[in-house]
């Protein structure tokens, strides 16, 4: 326990110092205060960054992923230099050159049903930047079943949501999401985009009502959902209500332990997921020696246009996903066809369609036009 700030503390922490709602007191509570920030990606960027600068104590950090170049656009507690790294050892060291006094704990792992328990219960609250949704419901129960704060956002393209779940009191996130969408129905930023600031917007916004509940001052976001729109700059509040029936949090929880949260998503696990049937899968090489050899097929890219615009591949017919329907009869019937997108999920839904429609010689290229440039032609974006 922390009683007296260093000379050296006062003078960085002076503005926070001459705060009456701060003062000296409150910035011994940031200083004794212990964090976990779930992922360093778009939201635990500025989260990072701005729970350092305020002196929090002691910051937990999960994740397991590294550092891309398409992360740079958003992830700006990482650069340039640090694309290859993990994205825990860039983020602590960016933290720490910004303030050497607090203690950050890395935990190199996916935060899973075995260990969340296990690693959220030395921590105050929780700040969640995760991206999707079995980790979102993970941290949710986590930390209904620990009495510890959530502090949530989310982001997709232009538009960003924030609150504070699972407070004494206060609803939890499954209050606001009884159940998870169906696999594949929200799109993931890497699908959709995300507009470069507007983590850091939402960002801010978790870590302002993090040192909030530290300090035990204002009005936080508990029971309020506030909804913002980069496009046409605009915020919204939604008022939320603990649900007495919910699973979790309600009068009579019937969730007690934590679960598969990949199953409870419908998402199957890794080593459960079945192999594709033979002969509906290609690699991007096969493609490109069937291009080479002249071979008549015909060549589907399900993808956007805007996507057709920073990488197209040799041959093909541009027929966007939603499209695809009504455009069936763009597509021939007599000749095999290859359908392909950026990564391979798109296109495989896709390929159903179509032979859910007819076709009976159809194709899904595997992993899109990104495999395509590691295996083929590395002068094809990556984006």
């Amino acid at each position: 326990m922390f009683t007296e700030l260093s000379k050296e503390e006062i003078q960085r922490y002076s503005r926070h110092l001459i705060l009456p709602e701060v003062g000296m007191e409150g910035q011994l509570k940031l200083k004794n205060a212990k964090v976990l920030m779930v992922g360093t990606g778009g939201l635990g960027a500025p989260l990072g960054l701005y729970l350092a600068a305020a002196g929090v104590g002691k910051i937990g950090i999960v994740d397991f992923d590294v550092v891309d170049y398409s992360n740079l656009q958003r992830q700006v507690i990482h650069g340039t230099k640090d694309v290859g790294r993990k994205k825990l050892d860039s983020a602590a060291d960016t933290m720490l050159d910004i303030n050497p006094h607090m203690e950050i704990v890395k935990y190199d792992v996916a935060l899973n049903s075995e260990n969340a328990l296990d690693i959220i219960k030395d921590y105050d609250m929780v700040a969640d930047g995760t991206d999707n949704f079995p980790t979102r419901y993970l941290v949710n129960d986590a930390c209904v079943l620990l009495k510890k704060p959530n502090i949530y956002g989310s982001i997709f393209r232009f538009e960003g949501q924030a609150t504070v779940f699972a407070y004494p009191g206060g609803p939890c996130y499954r209050c606001l999401y009884p159940e998870p969408p169906p696999p594949g129905l929200v799109p993931s930023c890497a699908e959709g985009g995300v507009l470069g600031i507007l983590p850091g917007i939402i960002g801010v916004i978790q870590a302002t009502e993090t040192v909030k509940l530290i300090l035990g001052i204002g009005d936080s976001l508990v029971g309020r959902l506030v909804l913002y729109d980069a496009f046409s700059m605009k915020f919204r509040e939604l008022k939320l209500r603990r649900n007495p029936e919910c699973p979790v949090c309600g009068d009579h929880p019937t969730v007690t332990k934590l679960i598969d949260y990949q199953e409870f998503c419908g998402i199957p696990q890794a080593h459960a997921v079945p192999e594709p049937v033979v002969g509906t899968e290609i690699e991007p090489a096969d493609v490109k020696a069937k291009l080479d050899r002249g071979d008549k097929f015909f060549f589907l890219d399900v993808r956007e246009p805007h996507e057709f615009k920073i990488a197209s591949l040799p041959g093909t017919t541009l027929i966007p996903l939603g499209d695809l329907p009504k455009r069936l009869a763009e597509v021939p019937q007599d000749t095999p066809i290859i359908v392909h997108c950026k990564s391979g999920g798109r296109s495989a839904k896709a390929c159903d369609l179509l032979r859910s429609s007819g076709y009976k010689n159809v194709l899904n290229m595997k992993g899109g036009t990104l495999l395509w440039s590691d295996k083929v032609d590395s002068s094809v974006a990556k984006y």
